[in-house]
């Protein structure tokens, strides 16, 4: 499932959200070989475990955020930063949510070093801190509704869900990985670390808005107007 959009986007511009975007873009586009062709830059601003467990490439632990391996890979992390995290955004600040963004990079990359400290392999991609924003937004907002796309083999649907089911069922999906799939090149671990850091760091701010009776206030939702949205150019494919 793919969420497309949320139904109370904030009615402000959420600058830091757009930036970086932005930023993971230009920086995708200057490593890849059919564009920047600036492929070095794997090399110094990847993450490497092994060499944070001795003290070098330290940068790694934010400058990883900023690599994409592929399309596919910066497409699905940039489509769930915008849906997720203007509202978010609207709520922290501008200031505030980028250093808690960072915030919940640098935990998920501590929760994929800790699980295997010696490791060679360089870790990239802005999933870990996006999977903070995704927990920070199920703690807030946790009936905000959000369209997805679903695709099964060949069926297409688009169809409205509570905020709650789709990151519950995205956070159960990483801790499943990390107890029963093989390695296979994702960072499950940074992704669940990731994910309940966001949770962590976001009830202070929960905590200020008034605690359950911010829920009671909103009804779980961001508090904003709903969109009346027209109705979607995405077809519906059947059988």
């Amino acid at each position: 499932m793919f969420p497309i959009r949320d139904h109370n986007p904030s009615d402000t511009t959420p600058y830091v959200t757009t930036g970086l975007i932005f930023v993971n873009v230009v920086m995708f586009l200057l490593t890849m070989p059919w564009a920047g062709g600036m492929v070095e830059l794997w090399d110094r601003l990847a993450l490497y475990p092994v060499a944070v467990t001795h003290g070098q490439f330290l940068w790694g632990l934010v400058t990883h955020m900023f690599l994409h391996a592929g399309i596919m890979h910066i497409a699905g992390n940039m489509l769930f930063l915008w849906v997720f995290g203007d509202n978010l955004e609207h709520e922290m600040g501008h200031f505030g949510f980028l250093m808690f963004y960072l915030a919940c990079g640098l935990a998920a990359a501590g929760g994929e070093i800790a699980a295997d400290p010696y490791s060679a392999v360089p870790m990239i991609g802005a999933s870990g801190a996006i999977a903070g924003v995704m927990g920070g937004y199920l703690l807030m907002f946790p009936k905000a509704r959000v369209d997805v796309i679903a695709i099964i083999i060949i069926i297409i649907r688009r169809f409205t869900i509570p905020a709650w089911v789709l990151l519950c069922a995205w956070f159960a999906l990483q801790l499943f990985s990390t107890l029963f799939v093989p390695a296979d090149g994702v960072a499950y671990y940074a992704h669940a670390v990731g994910f309940v850091a966001g949770v962590l760091l976001c009830i202070p701010l929960l905590i200020r808005r008034g605690g359950t009776s911010f829920w009671r206030e909103t009804r779980g939702r961001p508090p904003h107007a709903p969109l009346d949205y027209a109705p979607s150019r995405i077809p519906e494919v059947r059988r």
